[in-house]
């Protein structure tokens, strides 16, 4: 029998009181990341670079921020169901490029609640034997990210899971927001915020906090630019898809088809949002490796791309940006000790 998809609606939009609870449920090797400025980045992009690594966590992003505080909300709801359906039944099921799926695995099995990965046929492997590995079943369907979560919405259809859709609920916006009260907390000094923009969760969140607690900041995210249509969604209000799959290096930003739910946050809390190519995209990355030792994948690298793609609208100005990501595909890492050595 063919369930309707068991999707709750949101219970809210997400709030400052919500980061500032997040920050409590939020495992403790996922809290308090590095924060510092570096000078070496500063002298490669002419601006005063502070840098918040999100990348030296067990899940190497900041993934898990969102999810474990979705899990702490929304877990006992999901087992309280659960006991109500057919043995077998899956809890949880998302689509996801990689790094969300691990986040969520991670919060699943914290939870004891199964949880179903619809991942791109193109999905960086080392992320779906990640997710694995977490104990979250992970199907690989279609070309891009927004095939696979169509898919993984029709998986709920199918079987009573719950769909949950990292960018529309408000406690993964809500966790990935304390990145943001960290960065308040510890006075950091920077007069602008420069933040991937994938499904909106990260922005949505950081830039909520920043207008909360530090409005002089100015929040400017950062997509690339063979997947503009969060840039587009942000102008216009307008959430279409666009018509072909992003051809971009950035997996974790690659969107197609907008989160409705995340556009109207990002209209309230973002000042602009700049494009960014698939060569800063890849300069970006090597920068990280040759300056800090750090791998960071594109999308995490994204706001160090925004420096390099755009040094006259930047120069001089003291920066702030998250490292949000090091799952890189194998292919690239196989560039970075080649080519990211030091001149």
């Amino acid at each position: 029998m063919r369930l309707a998809p068991y999707h709750p609606a949101v219970p809210s939009e997400p709030t400052p009181r919500g980061i500032e609870a997040a920050l409590a449920a939020i495992p403790r090797e996922f809290r308090d990341t590095p924060l510092f400025a570096s000078d070496p980045l500063g002298a490669a992009t002419g601006c005063r670079v502070t840098v918040k690594v999100e990348c030296v966590n067990p899940i190497r992003s900041f993934k898990a921020r969102g999810a474990c505080w979705f899990g702490a909300r929304r877990g006992p709801e999901a087992e309280a169901r659960l006991r109500g359906l057919p043995a077998g039944t899956p809890g949880w099921v998302t689509g996801s490029a990689g790094n969300f799926g691990q986040g969520l695995a991670w919060a699943a099995r914290r939870s004891g609640i199964p949880l179903t990965v619809f991942s791109s046929g193109r999905a960086n492997p080392d992320k779906v034997r990640a997710m694995r590995d977490l104990g979250a079943e992970v199907r690989l369907v279609g070309d891009d990210f927004d095939a696979a979560k169509a898919a993984a919405l029709a998986f709920a259809g199918a079987t009573g899971a719950e769909f949950v859709e990292d960018g529309r609920e408000p406690e993964i916006t809500e966790g990935a927001g304390t990145i943001a009260l960290e960065c308040v907390e510890a006075v950091f000094d920077a007069d602008t915020a420069l933040i991937p923009v994938g499904n909106g969760a990260l922005i949505g969140g950081m830039g909520l906090w920043l207008r909360h607690a530090a409005p002089e900041v100015s929040v400017v995210g950062v997509v690339a630019r063979e997947a503009p249509v969060m840039r587009r969604a942000f102008e216009s209000g307008d959430p279409s898809p666009a018509r072909a799959a992003p051809a971009t290096i950035a997996d974790g930003i690659a969107v197609r088809v907008p989160v409705p739910e995340a556009i109207p946050i990002m209209q309230r809390v973002v000042h602009e949002v700049v494009e960014v190519g698939e060569g800063a995209l890849r300069e970006a990355v090597r920068l990280l490796h040759r300056t800090l030792g750090l791998v960071v994948e594109p999308a995490g690298a994204a706001g160090i791309a925004a420096l390099l793609e755009h040094p006259d609208r930047f120069r001089g100005r003291a920066i702030l940006t998250p490292l949000c990501g090091g799952n890189a595909d194998p292919a690239l890492l196989g560039e970075v000790p080649r080519v990211g050595q030091a001149p």
